[in-house]
């Protein structure tokens, strides 16, 4: 008699891996649970104005961790929480810490996805003999046996839809991941989680960073740095009006992310944003609202899941945060050996963001994304 396949559920401590795990497990899978810990919320606490007391709907609390187990014994799994928190200080902590530091602005939930919910993940559930990972994302995964690749495609219920943080994974991550919600919408999920029994089928969506209590980062920056005994870097300079001149002075260019119009120590007859960063120079670049609109972007580091490349033009929609809407596009290779491409929008678009994903669409398909520049 064959063994059957183990499948690992990331399991969150939230309602949208709790339903998947408890799915699996009536449709007769076998199921083991595991939880990665990622970040002492308990490490900056009371530091620089951070909150001594985590915060309720921050993502990986223990109070997740908590959650995650008791769904365990209900559903009657085995269940592990595996420490990856110097992995993820590595991967997604100091690049966030630097990215800040360099004038860009960070996404880390995408750099949490590549490097640790399915690549640290895979490998812990291969070691406890599972062949396959399920998680709570809303998206789906498909083989194409045509064009010889899987596929990753926006979700039934596009409010929810987290493909623009999964432009990241691999055709050998994707071949081995499982996304059982990507044709349901968040309520038919939670009607899920009740019929199955679930305590938690009521718990709201983390909406935090994990590491980043309050959501307020220059706190985080802060005291992150004086715990590593690394001083604050003196990047202090100009404010720049768009067509160069002086207007005023900052603190330094960690404090200031491009379209951010709070904060910026100026008055003015007209209400001003940041157009742009300049790492160099210090210089903070800020103008008017219709400013801030372009129609180009640069991306880099790319990774392409539709199609091995770029070669040719193609028109596609570009998302540039998460709550954007896609837009219109022709996207360029720059060069073979470049790793960047340039997209043209049809339409200008709001705050273009260096380090923010720009991820590609064909449809509903993910053509790739990669990191804007």
């Amino acid at each position: 008699m064959l063994q059957q396949d183990i499948i690992a559920v990331a399991m969150s401590g939230g309602v949208d891996s709790s339903t998947v795990a408890a799915m699996l497990v009536h449709s007769g899978e076998s199921v083991v649970g595991l939880t990665l810990q990622l970040w002492d919320q308990t490490r900056l606490a009371g530091k620089h104005g951070i909150p001594e007391a985590p915060k309720a709907g921050r993502c990986c609390s223990l109070d997740d961790v908590y959650d995650a187990r008791r769904v365990a014994e209900h559903l009657g799994i085995p269940y592990y929480v595996v420490n990856q928190q110097a992995r993820f200080e590595q991967d997604v902590v100091r690049p966030f810490v630097d990215e800040y530091l360099a004038g860009r602005t960070p996404i880390p939930c995408s750099l949490c996805n590549n490097h640790l919910k399915f690549d640290q993940l895979l490998n812990t559930a291969r070691s406890i003999g599972a062949s396959r990972i399920a998680t709570g994302h809303y998206a789906v995964n498909e083989y194409d046996s045509e064009r010889q690749r899987w596929i990753l495609k926006r979700p039934a219920d596009l409010a929810k839809d987290q493909t623009y943080f999964l432009f990241g994974l691999t055709q050998a991550q994707l071949a081995h991941t499982l996304f059982p919600l990507g044709n349901l919408t968040k309520t038919e999920t939670r009607e899920i989680a009740r019929q199955h029994g679930l305590a938690l089928a009521e718990k709201p969506d983390s909406q935090e960073i994990c590491f980043i209590p309050g959501g307020d980062y220059k706190q985080f920056l802060t005291a992150y740095l004086e715990e590593q005994g690394r001083p604050m870097p003196d990047s202090a300079g100009e404010l720049v009006s768009s067509s160069g001149a002086v207007i005023g002075k900052h603190d330094g260019i960690s404090n200031f992310t491009v379209g951010q119009r709070k904060g910026l120590g100026i008055a003015s007859p007209s209400p001003l944003y940041v157009l742009g960063i300049d790492p160099a120079s210090h210089r903070v670049t800020v103008g008017v609202e219709t400013e801030l609109a372009t129609r180009t972007l640069r991306a880099g580091k790319l990774n392409w899941i539709s199609i091995p490349e770029l070669t040719a033009s193609m028109r596609v929609r570009i998302k540039i945060r998460h709550r954007h809407e896609p837009a219109l596009a022709t996207l360029e290779p720059v060069g073979p050996d470049s790793g960047e491409v340039v997209a043209i929008f049809d339409e200008p678009q709001r705050a273009v963001t260096p380090g923010q994903s720009a991820v590609f669409y064909d449809g509903n398909e993910v053509v790739g994304g990669g990191w804007i520049v």
